[in-house]
């Protein structure tokens, strides 16, 4: 079994016995044909490993905090699904050079106060992003939450991620890419009204 397959058996098994807020039960898997019609409507593929989660453990509805959100469908708890956010997100952003999405980085988990965990589908290793907005600005709003994909869901399922109650280690940093993936679209300014 690679290191891969074990983590998401661990994934699994710690998903089958939680349940984020808002969910009565752990959703089935997306199937294929959702996960095509998913990256046919964002314009880009998911990374393996963020699409097995999807297709072998649950559309949705487990993971940290409210959990992860579903592909195409609103969650049980009214939380828009994923690309739904992320294309509603990058439609903000064109309205308001001031808050720009990035392309590729797609919102997988909502942390309440207008915060998401983001995927960016475009690093190799699918870096995990915090997006905190409340500081009300965009340049101080973008955090690497964990190197990546493998790592944020190793701090889950062993309880180390920033997020829990017995976390002692340093906060997040800063994302170093944001200015060079939002370049030619991004000025200064204050924090959308929207986000929730």
């Amino acid at each position: 079994m690679t290191e891969i397959e074990q983590l998401l058996a661990r994934v699994a098994t710690k998903a089958r016995n939680t349940r984020p807020w808002g969910w009565a039960s752990l959703p089935e898997p997306a199937d294929g044909a959702t996960l095509a019609r998913a990256e046919a409507a964002l314009g880009f593929s998911l990374p393996t490993l963020l699409a097995e989660l999807y297709l072998r453990i649950g559309d949705g509805g487990f993971g940290p905090e409210y959990g992860l959100l579903p592909l195409l469908d609103s969650s049980p708890a009214g939380e828009p699904a994923a690309v739904a956010q992320y294309l509603a997100n990058r439609e903000d952003g064109l309205k308001d050079p001031d808050w720009p999405w990035p392309e590729g980085v797609l919102p997988i988990s909502h942390w309440g106060c207008a915060m998401y965990a983001c995927v960016d589908c475009r690093s190799p290793q699918a870096t995990v992003l915090l997006f905190e907005p409340n500081a009300g600005d965009a340049d101080h709003a973008w955090y690497v939450d964990a190197p990546s994909l493998t790592d944020w869901l190793r701090a889950w399922v062993d309880g180390t991620g920033w997020y829990e109650e017995v976390h002692e280690g340093p906060e997040p940093d800063p994302w170093p890419d944001f200015p060079i993936r939002t370049a030619g679209r991004h000025t200064t300014g204050t924090a959308p009204a929207q986000a929730s």
